[in-house]
């Protein structure tokens, strides 16, 4: 395993205390959570499920373990589309906004609870209408539009499985997902507003159908930016004429605790993303739970918003599943920070007053680029709890939220987890924990987190690599039909320990610094991409005979792609070549995975058994000294790489 890529920041003493205001109205303001916990985690679990749950059947057991595969809840029923919707009308609530949502352009639609309600049952019956029941798979390829999580919560309703992919993604990658899991219908949209303009989504999910996804029957197209895209006849069918004669009138199933929810994939040091495996009962308990106490929520007055996209497990569990769950308001955002002013989060925040906002560290050092100027035009003194997640924040970044954001005074929650395991990790309480910055501090009540040395022996201060050492009613059931790739991924490194992938440190008072990835899997935004998945695409290309990729330190996004490339035969070096090259990655795996910089070079960095050294390709990439290279079969072309990448001849 490779050292993580992030800096530790070993003189961090600066802490932060809950104002005692805070600390007086919060929901949890001693250590009670974390004692009850210790105490007994199954019981406090299962204590959790019944307060914040609506359940058709009560469960029997609260855990069968029998490592690595866990089952929670067992014996019991439930829907998630009733714990989301029907339970809060029914209780008086219908007229309670479940969503403001906003288009990049400016429209606006706000959705209550009750109405929410009816377009869920609508679209619940047009995928019965379809043929679709309970374990069938579909696939979600939407921009972030109200019909996005509409979609999900059908599927919910009935027991169909949604796989969500994100926007981004290219047509391969709907291919690899659609045909993993066999999805039977994709749902998408003609299109979506980015940066002023409408990114088509419809003519990628055509290219992907015109690969091969055989598995695939209908497309359901939601038509947001009337860009009359070409509509299959007898497959695409429009999302507003299948609801038009929609039925209001589809109950909710009951589901077993163990039900697949969802598929989310994600990506792993193969080539193959894997697919992720959440079910419901374990599921929406650490959500709903994580959610309230980490966010301070009060559904009666807040309203909160995750600038996420749902194409990615933040979006499900706290824009979707979450919120809904507790009922309370939230914002939904369609585009970007800067459009069509570099002020939009602070407009939004301002216009719906906002009382939690939870975003990515490479948008706060955006952010942070852009000035102070922006946010102090607003008023954003409706704001009381400010959220991380994606990517470790280095200290700057957030002293300068603490500060420019939360008015110096409010408390701010960074959040480590994964799409493994479905809900925050860790992460401070707003009311309890004395924070520090760049620090995620340590595992939430019910989550039990140990570092672990190369030899698996715990580590009480220092470095190490991050494992979870009980099961946890969030955490993935398995990789989608490869269960020994799911018990080699995550439970072989470690014996009886499921393993991150990530690296960490504890300081000398007990904090924790997560450190980033240690494997073959790159952190860009918050975002993971395997770099066997951008090696792939690179050799992909006819000028390519062989590449490495490799992370390196960004200002802005974490980690930056850098490629680095061996052309075939003939094909000379050029910046035209590299640009294409570059592009080419983008079309076949996403704009995401595009890296940000092709080093054309006459060889690899190889061991004399042929291992590409790819510490020394990081080393270079991030202009560190180059070390020992006395195990290179040709010392000499590490130095050659370091200059080309230096003198910066292919960008």
């Amino acid at each position: 395993m490779s050292e993580p890529a992030i800096e530790v920041y070993e003189n961090e003493q600066r802490k932060f205390v809950p104002s005692a205001a805070f600390a007086a109205q919060a929901n949890t303001s001693d250590r009670s959570l974390y004692d009850e916990a210790e105490a007994d985690y199954e019981a406090f679990w299962a204590r959790q499920a019944r307060e914040l749950l609506s359940w058709d059947a009560d469960f029997e057991t609260t855990l069968n373990w029998k490592l690595p595969f866990a089952h929670w809840f067992v014996g019991g029923k439930l829907n998630v589309s009733y714990n989301c919707l029907d339970r809060h009308v029914e209780a008086g609530r219908g007229d309670k906004v479940a969503y403001h949502w906003e288009g990049e352009p400016g429209d606006k639609v706000t959705l209550t609870y009750s109405e929410l309600l009816t377009e869920v049952k609508k679209f619940a019956n047009v995928l019965k209408s379809l043929g679709l029941q309970k374990g069938d798979r579909v696939a979600i390829y939407m921009p972030m539009i109200l019909e996005l999580p509409i979609a999900m919560l059908a599927c919910t309703r009935i027991g169909v499985a949604h796989s969500v992919i994100f926007g981004g993604f290219s047509a391969d990658a709907i291919v690899d997902r659609c045909n993993d899991a066999e999805t039977k219908l994709i749902i998408t949209a003609d299109a979506g507003f980015r940066k002023g303009s409408a990114a088509l989504l419809k003519p990628t999910v055509d290219a992907a159908l015109d690969i091969g996804a055989p598995s695939v029957e209908k497309v359901i197209v939601a038509n947001r930016c009337d860009t009359n895209p070409e509509m299959v006849e007898g497959r695409d069918l429009w999302w507003h004429d299948l609801m038009a004669d929609a039925s209001p009138d589809c109950p909710a199933e009951p589901m077993d605790s163990e039900q697949l929810l969802y598929l989310l994939y994600t990506s792993g040091t193969t080539a193959k993303p894997k697919g992720i495996m959440h079910t419901t009962g374990g599921y929406l308990t650490q959500v709903a739970f994580s959610h309230k106490y980490i966010f301070d929520l009060k559904p009666e007055t807040d309203v909160y918003w995750c600038a996420a996209d749902i194409g990615w497990v933040t979006g499900h569990s706290y824009i979707v599943y979450g919120p809904l769950t507790n009922g309370c308001t939230s914002v939904m955002y369609e585009g970007t920070p800067d459009t069509p002013n570099k002020d939009r989060f602070w407009e939004i925040i301002e216009r719906y007053g906002v009382t939690q906002l939870y975003t990515a560290p490479t948008a706060i050092r955006m952010f942070m680029k852009w000035g102070t100027e922006e946010p102090a035009r607003h008023d954003l003194t409706s704001l009381r709890v400010l959220g991380t997640v994606g990517e470790p924040i280095n200290p700057e970044a957030w002293m300068w939220y603490h500060d420019n954001i939360g008015g110096g005074e409010r408390p701010i929650v960074d959040t480590w987890w994964q799409t493994e395991t479905g809900g925050h990790m860790i992460a401070p309480m707003p009311g309890v924990t004395e924070t520090k910055p760049g620090s995620a501090c340590g595992a939430i009540p019910g989550v039990f987190v140990d570092l672990v040395d190369d030899g698996g022996n715990v580590v009480t201060e220092g470095g190490g690599y991050l494992t979870i050492s009980r099961p946890w009613p969030s955490m993935l059931r398995g990789i989608w039909g490869d269960e020994e790739r799911y018990r080699e991924t995550y439970w072989s490194t470690y014996e009886g320990r499921y393993f991150a992938g990530d690296g960490a440190k504890l300081d000398a008072d007990g904090y924790l610094w997560l450190l980033g990835r240690v494997d073959d899997v790159m952190n860009v935004s918050g975002h993971r991409i395997s770099t066997t998945e951008v090696e792939s695409a690179l050799v992909g290309h006819p000028a390519v005979a062989e590449a490495a990729v490799v992370g390196g330190n960004d200002d802005l996004t974490g980690q930056a792609i850098i490629g680095y490339v061996i052309l075939r035969g003939t094909h000379e070096a050029s910046q035209e070549l590299g640009d294409e090259i570059r592009a080419h990655v983008g079309d076949k795996l996403g704009k995401i995975a595009r890296p940000k910089t092709v080093v054309i070079v006459p060889d690899l960095p190889k061991t004399r058994s042929g291992k590409i050294m790819r510490r020394l390709l990081r080393d270079v990439a991030d202009g560190r000294s180059l070390g020992d290279t006395t195990t290179l079969a040709d010392p000499a072309v590490v130095q050659e790489i370091a200059d080309r990448a230096s003198a910066g001849e292919d960008d």
